[in-house]
């Protein structure tokens, strides 16, 4: 049996949705999205949700809209995907990276700090902070809050693996939603995401002006929503009003993630029982280091990522990949930490040892298979697979 990294998990309701949209005449953004928009908003807390064609174009639109330009520079983490930093490079802004920590691979504060030293000694205008919540295990955000207001920065939340999730201070503390305390949080709802739409992605915020101006700008500048324009409400006059983008979400993409948001805390659950059973069926393995739920984190588990004890076995990462692959199951690497990867390299001569943390866990992670609906005999297998693999080649 063939196990795929990630299978989507679509019902008639999205189907029978999107057919409904078919029939309408009303393809791209229209009312279905902006309903998505009012329901997603509310599950999240949000006064505001501005959907779009991606969590890139939210990061893009986030930065746009606090006023990001040339010569500024922004705190990223080092383990994180391309579209982080490659969203503050949009404004010919720098990106500072941050190193992570060990446990979580969230970014590390106290190294979020030093940078932010460094970047003041070196005189560059440090304007936010960008904290990714890695495998949907949300960040320390009372220490990016705390950094934010010594350092007078925005906080923009790259939150694509997280909904829901969420965090508290302490056991007896409120539970806060991911986005709750930011300034712009951008969600992403990519194929294999917690929730999807195949492609998109959500800006939220609780500031109307910051609002506003990401509406504007997700669809070329027009002053007031284009769609209005061909509705009996509307008007055929629209005014441009700065040189905006083509980020709109369409209504046959809504379509999907109406539903899928109505299921996201279903299918929390059922990521959580996959990673419970690869708890279970993994911890007595000593060549590996398992993932761990933070008890103040509400997880996500949009990946689950684990280490291998390199030093215990006799081949690396890849070829174990080659191997696990060959068996029939797929995994993949979350991620190559942005100062390793040859733009970055030769841009700014980032080297390895830059970020030490993120460098080490590169060479050591795995992300293995978990989506809702995966089945029990197929989480058996990867673990046997794995299992099985590692014990040919360990060392002792």
């Amino acid at each position: 049996m063939n196990i795929p990294f990630f299978r989507p998990n679509i019902t008639e309701d999205e189907i029978t949705e999107v057919v409904d949209c078919l029939r309408s005449g009303w393809l791209t953004t229209g009312p279905r999205t902006k309903r998505f928009e009012t329901e997603f908003a509310a599950y999240v807390g949000a006064k505001y949700a501005v959907a779009l064609n991606s969590a890139t174009a939210a990061l893009h639109l986030a930065l746009e809209a606090i006023g990001l330009g040339r010569g500024d520079a922004v705190l990223v983490p080092t383990m994180t995907f391309a579209a982080t930093a490659e969203v503050v490079r949009y404004f010919d802004a720098k990106p500072i990276l941050v190193d992570c920590r060990e446990d979580d691979f969230n970014l590390d504060i106290a190294d979020a700090r030093r940078q932010a030293e460094k970047a003041r000694a070196q005189g560059l205008r440090l304007r936010a902070i960008l904290p990714v919540h890695y495998g949907g295990q949300a960040v320390d955000m009372a220490g990016v809050l705390a950094l934010a207001r010594e350092y007078g920065l925005k906080v923009i939340e790259d939150a694509a693996h997280c909904c829901p999730a969420a965090y508290r201070s302490g056991p007896d503390a409120p539970w806060v939603k991911v986005g709750a305390e930011s300034d712009i949080c951008c969600y992403s709802f990519y194929a294999n995401k917690c929730i999807t739409t195949g492609e998109g992605g959500m800006a939220c915020t609780n500031d109307p002006v910051l609002a506003a101006r990401m509406r504007v700008m997700s669809l070329h500048g027009i002053s007031s929503d284009a769609w209005k324009r061909f509705t009996a409400a509307g008007n055929w006059y629209y005014e441009i009003v700065a040189p905006g983008f083509k980020y709109n979400l369409t209504d046959i993409a809504s379509s999907i993630g109406l539903h899928q948001l109505r299921r996201a805390d279903g299918f929390r659950r059922q990521r959580a029982d996959v990673a419970a059973l690869y708890q279970t069926l993994l911890q007595d393995n000593s060549a590996l280091i398992l993932p761990q739920a933070h008890p103040d984190r509400l997880h996500s588990w949009h990946l689950y990522e684990i280490r291998l004890r390199l030093d215990r076995l006799s081949l690396d990462r890849a070829a174990l990949i080659e191997q696990i692959k060959a068996a029939g199951v797929g995994v993949s690497v979350h991620w190559i930490p942005l100062h390793l990867h040859p733009y970055y390299r030769e841009t700014y001569g980032f080297q390895p040892e830059d970020y030490p943390v993120a460098a080490k866990l590169s060479r050591e992670i795995i992300s293995l298979p978990i989506f809702p609906g995966m089945l029990e005999e197929e989480i058996r297998q990867v673990a046997a697979t794995l299992g099985g693999i590692l014990d040919t080649h360990r060392r002792w």
